[in-house]
């Protein structure tokens, strides 16, 4: 059903191609579908072409599989028949003798030939010879095909053998010049990112200006300390041990205020006495020095 609407759609595809562009229907369909195939391959990534590049070189692995089997039995059969060959040169060659040996006892003119303890007559000896040299022409024409067919395969194996090795040659040469793509490839595709690459220098900034407050506001921390306790981090030469801190009690610690209150008192009333007989003593001088004076 479903392959009946495509042939139904299809058809009315070329009615109605046909019945718009009329005789050029069938040039302007051609032209589209080279327009879709080139516009579908130029979309096609540089990535998909080499990937595809290299399962093509793959898919080569079978039909070397199916070459190595065909050689080997090729191989396998040339082996063979060189050695059917071999064979029957070496009993053609035993014949050959024997058919030499019979012609040259015949040529002596006896009647009767003694061989391997039997004795032949002349006639027997003749029919022999004959039956042998029938089977050694047809022997000898048998091996020469054999031979034909041993140089045939034996061509047909070199002829196979070369293929083989120049397929493993351009299976080689291809898997180095696809890594050479991909490694252009991927060069390509750094270079690329390189000069596309976009750096967001706000982020940078806002980095920037945070660690410069940090550091401020550890500066401005540091400085209090230095301000609440220049000396707090300095060794206590003048400190005196905590045994020589006066343990008086407070009743004697009064009486020692106020008895150095009375003393400085006294010292003072001292001093006030003293400046101020130092004052009567100058006024009288400065009186008798007046008397002293002539009249005028």
């Amino acid at each position: 059903m479903f392959c009946k609407k495509i042939i139904l759609t299809s058809l009315a595809a070329v009615g109605l191609g046909s019945f718009v562009f009329g005789m050029d229907a069938v040039s302007y369909l051609r032209t589209f579908g080279q327009e879709v195939r080139n516009t579908v391959k130029s979309n096609v990534s540089l990535d998909f072409e080499v990937k595809r590049a290299r399962e093509m070189v793959e898919n080569l692995i079978p039909e070397i599989h199916n070459s190595y089997h065909v050689i080997s039995e090729q191989q396998v059969d040339v082996e063979y028949i060189e050695k059917e060959v071999s064979d029957k040169e070496a009993a053609i060659k035993v014949q050959e003798k024997a058919i030499s040996k019979l012609n040259e006892d015949l040529k002596t003119g006896k009647s009767r030939f003694v061989y391997a303890s039997h004795t032949y007559t002349t006639g027997e000896v003749k029919e022999d010879l004959a039956r042998r040299f029938n089977r050694f022409k047809t022997a000898k024409q048998a091996l020469a095909h054999d031979k034909k067919i041993l140089a045939a395969r034996k061509k047909t194996l070199i002829a196979n053998e070369k293929q083989l090795s120049a397929l493993l040659s351009s299976k080689k040469d291809m898997e180095v010049k696809i890594e050479e793509l991909d490694s252009r490839l991927k060069s390509l595709k750094a270079q690329e990112a390189i000069s596309t690459l976009e750096i967001d220098n706000s982020q940078l900034t806002r980095a920037k200006k945070l660690i410069r407050e940090l550091n401020k506001q550890l500066d401005v921390k540091e400085k209090m300390l230095d301000t609440e306790g220049k000396f707090s981090d300095l060794i206590p030469v003048d400190s005196k041990p905590v045994s020589q801190i006066s343990t008086k009690s407070i009743t004697e610690e009064i009486d020692v205020y106020f008895n150095n209150a009375k003393d400085i008192e006294t010292d003072v009333e001292k001093e006030t006495e003293k400046s101020e007989k130092e004052k009567d003593n100058s006024k009288t001088a400065s009186v008798q020095a007046l008397q002293l004076q002539p009249a005028s």
